[in-house]
């Protein structure tokens, strides 16, 4: 009777134990990387594989700038583009979560509500790829990064580890890419274009646009213009 029981109890250790390691490495990980630069996201890794197992040389272009060099035009885009009300929740947007239900529940083109805090956890903790798992996860980080980062910082993390092209990663890359100049040069509508692309970043040129990104960078033109300037701190 006494074997069941023992086994029990140590199964539940070895549990707790491990969430307890797990607590400690998140938590030093998120602590760490308000102080130091990512130096690289899984994403990276997963595109580099695909490119050395598709035969082409592996590829990665990315120059990590702080937030004052990288155009406020930029940081207003993304905001327009992907979450307007980033400046003032705490990493969740409910409004947008409940809006994006209700149009999902209607059309088969389905939205996304994901803050810009949820897309950079995604992106410097966890796989890309979509499962309930993962999505607890991406809440549990989203969380810890908004109580130990701030925003700025969140924005900064954001645009130099974000997809901006097939091996293109972070604002400079893209700027220097497509519009042959630095991120803190950007125009309002460059910035736009590069922010239209970010959903899918290796199928759109913002370089070269289509008209569908035209359309959406003159949406997001008129978002930004709403916004007005955007203070982060």
């Amino acid at each position: 009777m006494g074997k069941p029981n023992q086994t029990a109890s140590k199964i539940m250790r070895i549990v707790w134990w491990g969430i307890l390691v797990f607590i400690l490495w998140s938590v030093s990980g998120v602590v760490t990387y308000r102080f130091i630069n990512p130096p690289f996201t899984y994403l990276m890794f997963k595109r580099t594989y695909q490119q050395v197992a598709g035969g082409k040389p592996a590829h990665i272009e990315r120059q990590w700038k702080p937030l004052e060099e990288i155009s406020p035009y930029l940081v207003r885009a993304v905001i327009a583009a992907e979450d307007n009300n980033f400046p003032h929740h705490f990493g969740f947007d409910l409004e947008a979560m409940k809006n994006a239900l209700e149009h999902n529940q209607k059309s088969s083109r389905l939205h996304g509500a994901s803050t810009i805090t949820q897309q950079t956890a995604k992106n410097v903790f966890l796989w890309p790829r979509r499962s309930y798992v993962r999505k607890a996860f991406e809440f549990y980080f989203t969380f810890l990064i908004e109580v130990f980062w701030s925003k700025k910082r969140i924005m900064e993390i954001y645009l130099n580890v974000i997809e901006t092209g097939p091996g293109i990663y972070g604002a400079e890359a893209a700027a220097r890419k497509y519009f042959h100049k630095p991120a803190s040069r950007l125009t309002a509508g460059e910035a736009a274009l590069i922010s239209a692309a970010l959903p899918a970043p290796r199928k759109r040129n913002p370089g070269n646009p289509s008209a569908y990104m035209l359309r959406r960078q003159a949406q997001i033109l008129d978002i930004m213009e709403k916004l007005g300037p955007v203070y982060l701190k």
